[in-house]
């Protein structure tokens, strides 16, 4: 008969794990291997937030488009609960248009054209990959006379609508010169072009995929949360500028559209102008807590983020048994534990620590092998914060209800600060990482 620890090192496939630890890989959990991985933490996060994006979608005719937002920090597992709602949707006989942002555009410098031409392309590319060919004339005259008072050698009149987008945007992304060029040419007509897209894409792709047997198009445009927040010469952040003053262009789109944004708006006093955009508040998917607002461990939280992690390492075993395989992969139950408490419930730092450790060494992963990852992250983490900012730290976790304070929005982006959702409301919790400084140590034992 096997022994418990023959089985498990038979269980794990120690390639197949690393590339479930990869951190820069969100899961595509509508199909069958990644939905092994899958960990719902809802019960954590203060409700199922991508279940009320698509009932909000699903309840509505498919004439009545709507323009949702959605949030949290970069890393905390938005673009996999996207291919939740990616699915979910898909499942009610939905055509989902899902596309990561930063790939078309330059994240420093983005404008409202930007964001539509790209909006334009993709529809049209994902329509093509069904059997649908659309062929806006106004885009395509209007970019035929852009390309010729730019005097550009690129023909596009032999190539499909999106082929041609696509090529312009690509020269746009890397030349800015060119992203002037265009947007003093576009930005003038974004009435126009807007109009154009509802009525040459988006309402021939609706009736194209009802004919079809779908019941309407929706887009979901990920990764815009990733926009830098730079200040424009208006004094505008980026974020601001795009989805607080010129919003209501980018919900004239006549689809379902969920756009990502940068975390900092919920924090800006300018929320609730952007509520008033949108007609609705933005969602936010908070962390995972592993500790309470009191600083004890929560035990709940701990627990699904250990399942998580023997999920990536065992898929094809009943939770059970995965319990039971632990010291195949760690050398303690504790080893894990510390772990899943110094993320601080941060989805892709917890797979980036994870994958650390199996880069020093194959399992069981040991004690000193994650003291050693922790170390590593605690000295990089230092070496970017000013004594300025140690001080915002300090009062953000110091026990006073500071939500409202926008100075703390730079130590939210760079995730030395995390934020936590409970009953009570939301709170602030410093990254368990620097909690291992000296300094933070020295200001403890002060208070």
């Amino acid at each position: 008969m096997l022994t418990q620890s023959l089985i498990g090192l038979m269980a794990l496939d120690l390639p197949r794990f690393y590339r479930a630890a990869n951190p820069s890989r969100p899961l595509k959990v509508a199909q069958s291997e990644d939905r092994r991985y899958y960990i719902n933490f809802s019960s954590v996060r203060g409700g199922d937030i991508i279940s009320e994006l698509g009932r909000t979608i699903v309840r509505l005719s498919p004439d009545e488009p709507t323009s949702q937002l959605f949030t949290g920090h970069i890393g905390c597992g938005k673009s996999t609960e996207l291919f939740r709602l990616k699915g979910g949707l898909e499942q009610q006989n939905f055509h989902v248009v899902y596309f990561e942002s930063d790939r078309d555009l330059e994240m420093a410098d983005v404008d409202i054209s930007d964001i539509l031409l790209m909006i334009a392309h993709q529809v049209t590319e994902s329509m093509e990959s069904v059997g649908v060919r659309l062929r806006p004339s106004y885009l395509e005259q209007l970019f035929s006379n852009l390309l010729e008072t730019l005097r550009s050698p690129m023909d596009l009149g032999d190539v499909s609508f999106s082929v041609g987008v696509a090529t312009i945007t690509a020269r746009a992304k890397e030349s800015p010169e060119m992203r002037s060029q265009l947007r003093q040419y576009l930005e003038p007509r974004t009435k126009s072009i807007i109009d154009a897209i509802n009525s040459e894409i988006l309402a021939v792709a609706n009736a194209q995929l009802k004919a079809k047997g779908k019941k309407g198009l929706v887009v979901v445009v990920d990764n815009l949360d990733r926009i830098d927040p730079i200040r424009r010469a208006d004094g505008r952040s980026q974020s601001e500028y795009l989805f607080v003053d010129r919003g209501e262009q980018l919900k004239r789109l006549n689809c379902h559209v969920v756009y990502t944004i940068p975390l900092a708006l919920i924090f800006s006093d300018d929320l609730p102008r952007l509520a008033n955009r949108f007609g609705t508040a933005p969602k936010l998917l908070s962390m995972v807590p592993v500790s309470t607002r009191m600083g004890e461990p929560f035990a709940r939280g701990r627990q699904l983020l250990q399942k998580m992690v023997l999920a990536r390492a065992f898929p094809n075993l009943s939770e059970r048994d995965r319990w039971q395989q632990i010291k195949v992969v760690f050398d303690t139950p504790d080893t894990l534990n510390t772990l899943v408490a110094i993320s601080g419930g941060h989805m892709r730092n917890l797979m980036r620590l994870l994958y650390g450790c199996l880069q020093k060494g194959d399992p069981p992963i040991t004690k000193a092998m994650l003291d050693a990852v922790i170390r590593d992250e605690r000295d990089a983490l230092m070496a970017l914060i000013d004594a300025a900012e140690w001080d915002l730290l300090f009062e953000a976790v110091g026990g006073e209800d500071n939500q409202g304070n926008e100075a703390y929005n730079p130590l939210l982006r760079s995730l030395f600060l995390y934020e936590y959702r409970d009953n009570e409301g939301r709170w602030f919790g410093l990254n368990p990482i620097l909690a291992q400084t000296k300094r933070y140590r020295v200001w403890q034992a002060s208070r």
